[in-house]
């Protein structure tokens, strides 16, 4: 994808989009296409590591044994023990907790309790503990690490819909930055389907509370104005020569027309 592509949507996105109160998020939506979500390796569930911070508060809680509690409690929002997991027996509060945070890590040696304990609530959500991520780690991981990889981590999934829509900043970034997270993601997610980038339907661009933009689509424009403006041209050539044949019958002098016979025989 080409970036100055982006750059001129990115122009467009926040020239056209209203003004808030607040700093708002630039949404990135990738359409595709040719895929049967039934097939597994036709279904995308990713995480992608970006260059640059999104901009917003990104909240990590640990699961740990006590030994690694401090460490844990050092870096992460919230850091929950592995002899404290009798407290959460409510569903109420699992539900709360797993609403609370962004991102799960833990422990690889508690992974068993953990998935028995809070599977069934962060399963659903895609926020269980993920090796690919580095969120399940041993006894002797640097935490501090992991929380700065997964704060600038955004998760790509197909759901019951042939879309993808992701974060990649907010709208005070600069122009760099939110170019190298888009293609960060793009690349990635090309990567991962079958066909690749024949697989991009499009690829969109929008402010929270802004309309959308298609990346391309201004090029695509243009063209299509040019071919309007020659056809126009040339119904202009063609047009005189119509108005010609119009206006000469109105422009003869009527021939005068005969008297009538008065006289009597």
């Amino acid at each position: 994808m080409d970036k100055q592509l982006i750059a001129n949507t990115l122009k467009k996105v926040k020239e056209n989009s209203p003004k808030r109160n607040f700093k708002q998020s630039i949404d990135l939506i990738i359409n595709l296409k040719g895929l049967d979500l039934k097939k597994p390796d036709h279904q995308v569930n990713m995480p992608v590591t970006l260059h640059h911070d999104l901009g917003k508060k990104v909240s990590v809680c640990a699961f740990v044994t006590p030994d690694m509690g401090s460490k844990a409690k050092e870096v992460c929002d919230e850091t929950v023990l592995a002899d404290q997991f009798e407290r959460y027996k409510a569903k109420s509060e699992i539900k709360k907790l797993a609403n609370k945070h962004d991102f799960f890590i833990a422990q690889a040696s508690i992974m068993p309790k953990v998935a028995t304990v809070f599977g069934r609530f962060l399963g659903p959500r895609g926020k269980m503990p993920n090796p690919k991520t580095g969120g399940v780690f041993p006894p002797n991981a640097n935490i501090k690490q992991i929380y700065d990889k997964l704060i600038k981590t955004v998760i790509l999934v197909t759901k019951n819909e042939s879309t993808i829509k992701c974060l990649v900043g907010k709208e005070d970034a600069t122009d760099d930055a939110l170019i190298d997270n888009i293609l960060t993601v793009y690349n990635a997610l090309v990567q991962k389907l079958p066909n690749e980038q024949h697989n991009v339907k499009s690829v969109v661009l929008k402010l929270t509370m802004g309309p959308a933009f298609t990346i391309g689509k201004e090029t695509e424009s243009k063209d299509s104005e040019k071919k309007s403006k020659k056809l126009k041209e040339k119904a202009g050539e063609e047009k005189p020569k119509e108005a010609k044949e119009e206006v000469e019958p109105k422009n003869k002098k009527e021939s005068p027309k005969p008297k009538k016979d008065t006289s009597k025989n």
